[in-house]
């Protein structure tokens, strides 16, 4: 087989295996309905240029009919290229709009000098989008996270916010009136980039974060990276623990009644075999 033959075969692969993994995650969590009007957050990266490709690509051959919308939000970041979206969009035929407003100058007036902005700046975008989504129709908004940004936002919240959280593929928001959807929420970053490459999207860097070396977030990815290379399969592993929670195996009160537990213990009969065998408890010889 020749080399171009070869890296023909191993595109057409990375093609099926993402829409097969949005089509799985879409069907897991019930994300997009027959009528649906599904709002696609395009901020110009790598993530969100796939999600919007493939959501495409899955709205041609659904068995339901559900429309989409490509959403910008322009936060007047100085030196934004705001022609390449329109273009770029216009050119697939998809109908889109661009918010703008501001939030540029907002976090740079907020935020100390070397300080991470990620965290008001995503909450003044959400609340944009928010807003422009309840004004709309939109029932569903569609966002760009992978499995990776799960992954990462999961030890984010247990080493810096001591809570068991991260990003859920489906979410109802807080004032109960959008749902969010992680279509990409069983795809890989390094399969999206690879993707996204091979598509040759007009990517669009940010450059209000982009050069926030130091953030929280990278030194997670760096410790993800380092322990994918040494044990293959442990970042797999740790996104399917998020999908398999036992909650009386914790330690959180609310979600399990620890307090209560003699009340559902059974009573002895006497009639119990009393031999101990401690292979089938093999938990018990750990201590």
């Amino acid at each position: 087989m020749s080399k171009q033959a070869k890296q023909s075969l191993e595109i057409n692969k990375l093609r099926k295996r993402l829409r097969r993994q949005v089509g799985q995650a879409i069907a897991d969590y019930n994300m997009i309905q027959d009528g649906d009007k599904v709002m696609v957050c395009l901020s110009g990266g790598k993530d969100s240029y796939t999600l919007l490709d493939i959501l495409l690509n899955l709205q041609k051959h659904a068995p339901i009919h559900f429309d989409l919308i490509a959403v910008n939000l322009d936060q007047k970041q100085p030196g934004f290229p705001e022609h390449i979206l329109p273009e770029y969009l216009t050119a697939i035929d998809v109908p889109f709009h661009i918010i703008e407003k501001d939030t540029y100058s907002i976090v740079k007036e907020i935020v100390p000098e070397g300080k991470t902005t990620c965290g008001i700046c995503s909450r003044l975008r959400r609340g944009s989008l928010y807003g422009y989504a309840r004004q709309n129709g939109i029932t569903k908004i569609a966002l760009g996270h992978h499995r990776d940004d799960i992954i990462e936002t999961a030890f984010l919240n247990m080493f810096y916010g001591s809570k068991v959280k991260a990003m859920p593929p489906k979410l109802l928001s807080d004032d109960k009136t959008n749902i969010l959807i992680r279509p990409l929420a069983y795809s890989k970053e390094s399969d999206i980039a690879r993707y996204a490459e091979i598509q040759q999207f007009p990517i669009i860097p940010c450059n209000l974060c982009g050069s926030q070396e130091n953030m929280q977030r990278q030194v997670i990815k760096e410790m993800l990276n380092g322990w994918e290379q040494q044990y293959p399969g442990r970042v797999e592993n740790i996104f399917r623990s998020l999908q398999n929670i036992s909650p009386s195996q914790l330690a959180d009160s609310k979600l399990f009644n620890f307090k209560d537990l003699e009340s559902h213990r059974l009573k002895p009969t006497g009639k119990e075999d009393t031999t101990y065998d401690d292979s089938q408890y093999p938990l018990a010889r750990e201590g």
